[in-house]
Parts: C-alpha cells; sequence; structure tokens
C-alpha cells in the first residue's frame, strides 16, 4: 500500500512539472519580453516627447523673428533710403527682444552717393541699441546676403562667428534670418535679423529634461555642433548632416565613451538638427533592473510550483476518506451535497465517477418530477385565472344584456304605451296630443342615441374606418350651436350659455359626424346630471389646438372617479340610467380626431369637460 502511494505521488508530482513549469517558463519569458519592449517604447516616447517641446520652442523662438523681419519688409521696399532703413533697423531690434542685431544692406550701386555700397545695421548691447551706417567692406560675399539675394527666397543662415567684421559687430555666435527686399520684381537690398546662440541655448535648457543626465544639442548643416553643453564639443564635427537626417529618427552611438540614445529631429525651415541626447545606461536604468527582477520571480515561482505539487500529491493519496464521508451524508438525506467527477483511471477513480454518475441520474429525475409539478401547479394556477376571468366576462355580459335591455324596453314601452293611446282615444286636446307626441319624441331620441352607442362599440371595420377620415372643413362656432340646439330638444327647459373667442369664419379640417356626436355628449350629460340651470360651452384657442370647455354646476363626480368615467361599461352609480359608454366612446372620437378629452379636477363646483382638436 505505502509503495503505491509512493508510486502515485512521483507520478504526480512528474506530471505536474512537466507540465507547470514549461508554461511557468514561457509565461514569465514572454512578460519579460513584453515588459522590455514597453519600457524601451515609454523611454524612447518620453524623450520624442521632449524634443518635440524642444522643437516647438525653437520654431516659436525662430517665428518671432521671421514675423518680425517679414512684417517690415514692405516698409523698406516703400521707403528704401538711407535714414528710413537705419530708423528701420532700430525699431525691429527695439520691438522684438529675440532679435539681437539687424541689418539692412543694400544692392550694389543702389546709393552712389555713400560710394555704391551701403548697408544700415542696429545691435542690441546691454540695455542700448546702437544704429549706424556698417563700414565700407565686401558684404555680398556673405552667406546672409548672398544666399538670399541669390535665391530670391528667405533662408536661415547657419551661424557663424561676426566678431572681427564691419566696423559694428556682434561679439557673440549668431545665426541670421534674411529676406531679399523686392521692387518691381527686382531685388534691391537683403534684411537680415540675428538671433545669438547664447540666447537658443538658453531657451532649449529651460525645457524639463525627462532624464538628469540628458541634454539638448543644435547640429548645423555642416554637420557641426553649435549648441552643447560642454564648451570643447563646440564646432566639431559629429557625423550628422540634414542629408542623412532630413527626417525625424534615433540612432545609437559612443559620446564621450559612452554609449548614448540619440533622438533628433530636423528643425523646418532651415538646415539644423536638434538632438536630444540621453546615456543608454540611466535612460534604460528600469530596462536593465527587470532581468534581476524576472530572476526573482522565476525562483519564487519555481518554489512555489514544487511547494503546491506536494501539496496536490498529499491530497491526491487520500481520495477515500471524503468520498466515503460524503456517500454517508447523501445516505442520510444530505442530497445537496455533490460528488464531483475526476479524470483518474484507477480503482478510486473509477469508484467516484460512478457514484457521481448515480447522484447526477437521481438528481436529474427528482429535478423532473419537481420541473413537472412546478409546470402543473403554473398551469393550473393559469387556468384558474382564466376561469376566474371567463367567469367575470360572463357577468359583465349579462349585466350589460340587462342593462341594454332594460334602457331599450323602457322608451320602448313608453312609445307603444303612447301609440295605444292614440289609437284607442279620438278626438283628444291639442295640448295633450303636444305632450304625448313630445314625449314620444324624447324616448325615440333616447333609442336612437343608445343604438349609436353600440354600433360606435362595436369596433367594426367601417366605422374605424368612417373615425379615420378628417376631411370635413368644419366651422368651429356653428357645430357649437348645433350641438346647443340638439341638446335643448331633449332637454327643453334647461337654458345652455354659449360663448366664444373665434370668429364665426375660423373652422377647423376634421370628421364632422364625430365631433359632432362628442360634443353632443358632452352637453348631454351636463344637462342631464346637473342642476340644469348653470350650462355652459366656451370655445377658446391655443397655440395648436380649438378648446371646446364645457362647464356644468351640480354634484359633480365623487372623488377618484375621473379615470372611471372613462373606462367602457363603467358607471359611477350604478342606479344611474346609461350604458357606461357614453364618455368612454367620446374620449376614444376625441383621441381619433387627433385631440383629446380630460376633466378639469381643479374645478370642484360641478363637472367640466375639456375637448381639445387639433388646430
Amino acid at each position: 500500500m505505502i509503495k503505491t502511494k509512493r508510486s502515485l505521488g512521483q507520478k504526480l508530482i512528474q506530471n505536474t512539472l512537466l507540465l507547470s513549469i514549461p508554461i511557468f517558463l514561457l509565461a514569465m519569458g514572454l512578460l519579460f519580453v513584453q515588459s522590455r519592449k514597453m519600457i524601451y517604447h515609454e523611454a524612447t516616447e518620453s524623450a520624442h516627447s521632449a524634443l518635440n517641446i524642444a522643437l516647438q520652442r525653437v520654431r516659436n523662438y525662430m517665428a518671432t523673428v521671421e514675423t518680425a523681419t517679414n512684417s517690415s519688409v514692405w516698409f523698406a521696399e516703400r521707403h528704401f533710403e538711407p535714414d528710413t532703413l537705419l530708423a528701420l533697423t532700430n525699431r525691429i531690434v527695439n520691438l522684438n527682444r529675440h532679435v539681437s542685431g539687424c541689418s539692412i544692406t543694400a544692392a550694389p550701386g543702389m546709393f552712389p552717393e555713400y560710394g555704391g555700397n551701403f548697408s544700415a545695421y542696429s545691435i542690441q548691447k546691454g540695455d542700448t541699441i546702437i544704429t549706424q551706417r556698417e563700414g565700407d567692406y565686401d558684404y555680398y560675399s556673405k552667406d546672409w546676403y548672398k544666399l538670399s539675394a541669390k535665391s530670391g527666397k528667405p533662408c536661415w543662415i547657419d551661424p557663424f562667428d561676426d566678431h572681427t567684421e564691419g566696423t559694428l559687430s556682434n561679439p557673440e555666435i549668431i545665426a541670421s534670418y534674411s529676406k531679399p527686399i523686392k521692387r518691381d520684381g527686382k531685388i534691391i537690398g537683403v534684411i537680415s535679423s540675428d538671433i545669438t546662440l547664447k540666447s537658443l541655448s538658453k531657451e532649449l535648457n529651460s525645457i524639463k529634461l525627462p532624464y538628469p543626465s540628458a541634454y539638448f544639442a543644435l547640429i548645423g548643416g555642416d554637420g557641426c555642433f553649435y549648441i552643447h553643453p560642454a564648451p570643447p564639443m563646440l564646432f566639431k564635427k559629429t557625423g550628422y548632416s540634414y542629408e542623412n537626417s532630413i527626417h525625424e529618427g534615433t540612432r545609437h552611438m559612443m559620446i564621450h565613451g559612452q554609449l548614448c540614445h540619440v533622438a533628433y529631429r530636423p528643425v523646418k525651415g532651415t538646415k539644423w538638427i536638434i538632438a536630444l541626447i540621453t546615456p543608454d545606461k540611466e535612460m534604460l536604468r528600469s530596462y536593465n533592473q527587470l532581468t534581476y527582477i524576472i530572476t526573482v520571480l522565476i525562483i519564487v515561482g519555481l518554489l512555489l510550483i514544487l511547494w503546491l505539487c506536494q501539496m496536490a500529491v498529499k491530497k491526491a493519496i487520500s481520495p477515500l476518506t471524503p468520498l466515503i464521508t460524503t456517500s454517508q451524508k447523501i445516505s442520510e438525506g444530505n442530497y445537496e451535497l455533490v460528488i464531483p467527477h475526476t479524470d483518474r483511471e484507477d480503482a478510486v477513480g473509477i469508484l467516484q465517477n460512478s457514484f457521481a454518475t448515480m447522484q447526477h441520474s437521481i438528481n436529474d429525475h427528482v429535478a423532473n418530477i419537481q420541473r413537472t409539478t412546478e409546470e402543473t401547479k403554473k398551469s393550473n394556477e393559469e387556468l384558474a385565472r382564466t376561469m376566474k376571468l371567463a367567469e367575470e366576462a360572463l357577468r359583465q355580459k349579462e349585466i350589460f344584456i340587462q342593462n341594454v335591455s332594460h334602457q331599450i324596453r323602457t322608451p320602448l314601452n313608453i312609445i307603444q304605451g303612447f301609440a295605444q293611446v292614440l289609437k284607442e282615444t279620438p278626438g283628444l286636446e291639442k295640448s295633450d296630443l303636444a305632450e304625448i307626441t313630445s314625449t314620444m319624441k324624447h324616448n325615440a331620441l333616447h333609442l336612437n342615441r343608445l343604438v349609436l352607442m353600440l354600433f360606435d362599440c362595436s369596433d367594426s371595420g367601417a366605422t374605424v374606418e368612417l373615425m379615420s377620415q378628417r376631411n370635413d372643413h368644419v366651422p368651429c362656432n356653428l357645430i357649437a350651436s348645433e350641438c346647443i340646439g340638439y341638446t335643448k330638444e331633449h332637454f327643453p327647459d334647461k337654458p345652455i350659455q354659449f360663448k366664444t373667442d373665434l370668429p364665426d369664419s375660423f373652422f377647423v379640417r376634421t370628421n364632422h359626424l364625430y365631433l359632432m356626436r362628442t360634443l353632443r355628449e358632452l352637453l348631454y350629460n351636463a344637462a342631464k346630471y346637473s342642476d340644469g340651470q348653470h350650462i355652459s360651452m366656451h370655445v377658446s384657442l391655443t397655440d395648436r389646438s380649438v378648446l371646446y370647455i364645457v362647464e356644468d354646476k351640480g354634484q359633480g363626480l365623487p372623488e377618484g372617479a375621473e379615470e372611471m368615467v372613462f373606462t367602457p361599461f363603467v358607471k359611477v352609480d350604478d342606479l344611474s340610467e346609461g350604458l357606461g359608454l357614453g364618455l368612454p366612446l367620446a374620449k376614444r372620437h376625441a383621441r381619433s380626431l387627433g385631440g383629446d378629452l380630460t376633466i378639469d379636477t381643479s374645478y370642484h363646483e360641478g363637472c367640466r369637460f375639456i375637448l381639445s382638436i387639433p388646430k
């Protein structure tokens, strides 16, 4: 037994290690490679971000000089006179803090009175601006004159030492922006504005660097350093040139005996290159430290895997005890316990899988029984609800039929009775005859009203199609008067007040029949269920609708019955006449006409209904 356990444990350890160690090492290797790529990419992005800021600063600095120079060219072209040129150079230097000096050099022979050569020059020295005509020397062989005059376009001149040139010179290394001055398409001179490399270097040094030992350098078109923190490196060849560095990029090179990462970008409008130089050991410090971190993680991971293998073996060689315990608890009634399946193929695995399959089958059978019971219960409940609804529908049907029969039988009996009186009693007085015919007409109209209600609530296709037709041009005031006249036929002794805010010519496009039926129903109810003396109809206008407001005074509606009155076949008072269809049909007609019928709940002296019809 001990030998079997030991063999099983050794197999488990061997299989687990063969599976987990390669996966772990592969995962750590991928993590290491990906992390190194991310660290290097982040360091490169940080360097390029700082380089972009530096390039933007330099371009802004240079753009200020270019703008100051370009904006003065038009004035020089119009007033190309010696005194004016001297004053203009002074003004450019005085108004632009980045410009250390400015010169305007006339083309040969422009001013014969000065010997043919003339150059106005202003320079900033301390807080003083010195302006004078430059000494007589060969201006025209200098790059700041000949390059711009030859190309006919503005350009930046590589930095140069002007200390020994002319009678008035700049003691610092300067770079110039030159632009030709033209008149009638002919170059008559060149204006040149100077900046010092010292001021440009100060601008670069103000930028926050991503690494302590990093620094910016400016490389000219000839491949020499023009800005560098180490003075001995100035004007030394770097191996760069404008031609092979015309696009941005990165390089690795040895500088001062150490490998450096160099990110560079050309300065637009010049042949200069700005470079951010960072020692590799500083830039990639986190990159190099990652190796030690990964090594520690691998050692810790291998130790953890070994410990987990031991724990797994310890658990694997004693599976019978929990299996027996679980089986005993299930036999005692704890059916919620689950015996898991296993992939093992030994006797213990086969036994455990057999128990698990048996338990799964029993659980499925019990679940099917429970599901069938639940479905039967739900079906019975649904059947009971359906039967209850059917019984209620049958009861409502009987009540409705009884109510319809009563509502129709009463006026029919009256009409039949009076018809019998007329037949059997000849020679009636005119007053009696008028009263009898009036009563018969009233009941006949009542019957007609009931029949129309039943037809409208039938939802037949013809009814729906008829309601959807809104092509009648209906005068708003006229239809109101017609409905009032109709109501007075039923209730001749009840006055109805009429008020309108609309002219008689105002009309709406709607369905005349169903608008008339709705208004009749509102007036009929107001005359029937109020005091009969304070009935009014008011026609008003809003931005979108015509409003018919029917108002009465009386007992009104009980509290909470506002929505009930619009429910079909429901009456607020079961003892009152009617089928419970009048107001529901009126609201239905109103909505089919594109409007609505509502109750004004703020009115408490009786009832106030508001019918809105679209203009």
